[in-house]
């Protein structure tokens, strides 16, 4: 059979765009629709966004800590309008950017919606449309709270286009974006109440970062609320009151539900297709991102695996030389390094003490310190850094840091955990002097051991 293209995808986010680029530079007929907006979440409503809205918030403190170092300066109330106008043009920006790279290489680009009507043939914006094979790379979506009085309720893709910030907030949830957020929005000069079902925020990373990240807020006029869920929100007269489940009651302006986000399938007709997903509508995926229907392929958040933008970068990338090219580029999932950027940031990569106690005794190294910046400024932050070691092979097999530039520091040592760097690696190379990064390096004396053998 004839087909109209060799590939298909579905989603032109940042995985999808990825996969279209390298099959069409590969040879393939390649079409790509989106009906949203170019770039998917991470570009217009997710990591770039909210990371300028980070460094906005961070700029208030930036200059109330300038007089430690004799400017004489002090900063005025913020203009929300300016920042989100500013943000808005940088997106279209990289809209466009993403849309000239796909035509650039020769790819056919729709603006439209596209569902299936079988297992090679799509419904484009009502065009229909055929293809030998298909990705589908739709990503995700905020999920939304099902408690009475949800309808009260904003979720993360409405906090990029407020039309002012609110004096007061309730974040609820308990991580990724609501830490951000929370720090985005105190930095702004709002009052922030965040509330989580947890004891601690960032389930899933390691205890010593989750418990430094709750000081931290805390030091940074965040109201925390752990261990403890959401009954019900009120309203009355333009206050909204969040009821929890411990009888208490918070009253605020706005209420942002950060709970989550669940796969973006609904309205594909993945049935007519025969597609195979979880109750939650996540795609079920074998090696190289293979549904059940040996042609159709999922990548990115929709398969709700491990849901960063450049882990869907790499498994487009991957999916379309093993389709198109010489067989795939190799990459490493098992480690993959990551940020929350939080005030101040956190990264990791690799196993928590957890993991890897449940694997044997592991040496912990543990450095906390004021970073140079706040013995002038005054500003009351801490830097917290950690490597887990093998105690075996004295391999590293995690690090983690909280305080300043973490993220920029992560990313060099992802690359030495993943070579599989040993603990004298790391003492025997010379750091960089004065910076937070030689602390990685000079950590010489163990804080503690874990694991099921070290209290044998």
């Amino acid at each position: 059979m004839a087909y109209d293209f060799d590939l298909f995808v579905i989603g032109g986010g940042s995985g999808g765009v990825r996969c279209a680029r390298i099959a069409a530079g590969l040879g393939a007929r390649v079409g790509v629709a989106e009906a949203r907006f170019w770039g998917g979440t991470c570009v217009n409503v997710g990591c770039v966004p909210k990371k300028l809205m980070v460094m906005a918030a961070e700029y208030g403190n930036h200059t109330a800590d300038a007089a430690g170092f004799g400017w004489g300066v002090a900063a005025t109330d913020h203009d929300w309008t300016a920042l989100i106008e500013a943000k808005n043009h940088e997106i279209s920006r990289l809209n466009s950017i993403y849309t000239k790279l796909l035509t650039g290489s020769g790819v056919a680009v729709f603006d439209a919606y596209a569902k299936f009507i079988d297992a090679h043939t799509l419904d484009v914006g009502g065009k229909i449309v055929t293809a030998e094979r298909i990705v589908i790379a739709t990503g995700g979506k905020p999920t939304a709270p099902s408690f009475p009085g949800a309808e009260h309720c904003i979720v993360s893709d409405d906090a990029f286009y407020l039309p002012q910030r609110p004096e007061r907030i309730a974040l609820l949830g308990g991580g990724y974006i609501a830490v951000e957020f929370a720090g985005v929005f105190a930095g702004l000069g709002s009052k922030v109440d965040l509330v989580a079902r947890q004891p601690l925020p960032l389930r899933g990373f390691d205890m010593d970062l989750r418990t430094g990240l709750a000081e931290a807020l805390d030091v940074n006029g965040v109201n925390l609320h752990l261990g403890s869920g959401v009954t019900s929100v009120t309203e009355n007269g333009g206050v909204k009151t969040v009821h929890l489940a411990n009888g208490t009651t918070i009253e605020t302006d706005l209420v942002f539900a950060a709970i989550g986000r669940t796969p973006a399938t609904d309205g594909l007709n993945l049935g007519g297709a025969g597609v195979a997903t979880r109750p939650d509508g996540a795609i079920l995926v074998g090696t190289l991102g293979v549904t059940n229907i040996p042609h159709i392929y999922a990548i990115g958040d929709v398969t709700d695996r491990l849901n960063l933008t450049p882990v869907a970068i790499a498994e487009g990338h991957s999916l379309a030389e093993a389709l198109y090219g010489n067989g795939p580029r190799k990459w490493d999932l098992d480690r993959v390094a990551t940020a929350v950027f939080s005030i101040p940031p956190l990264a990791t990569v690799g196993l928590t003490e957890d993991e890897a106690a449940k694997h044997g005794p592991v040496d912990i190294y543990i450095s906390r310190f004021t970073p140079m910046r706040h013995t002038l400024s005054g500003r009351s932050r801490k830097t917290m850094m950690k490597l887990v070691v093998d105690q075996a092979t004295q391999k590293v097999v995690g690090a983690h840091m909280l305080g300043e530039d973490a993220p920029e520091i992560m990313q060099g040592l992802s690359i030495a955990i993943n070579a599989g760097a040993t603990k004298a690696d790391f003492d025997r190379t010379v750091g960089i002097h004065p910076t937070a990064a030689e602390e990685f390096v000079t950590m010489r004396t163990r804080t503690r051991v874990a694991g099921t053998l070290a209290a044998e």
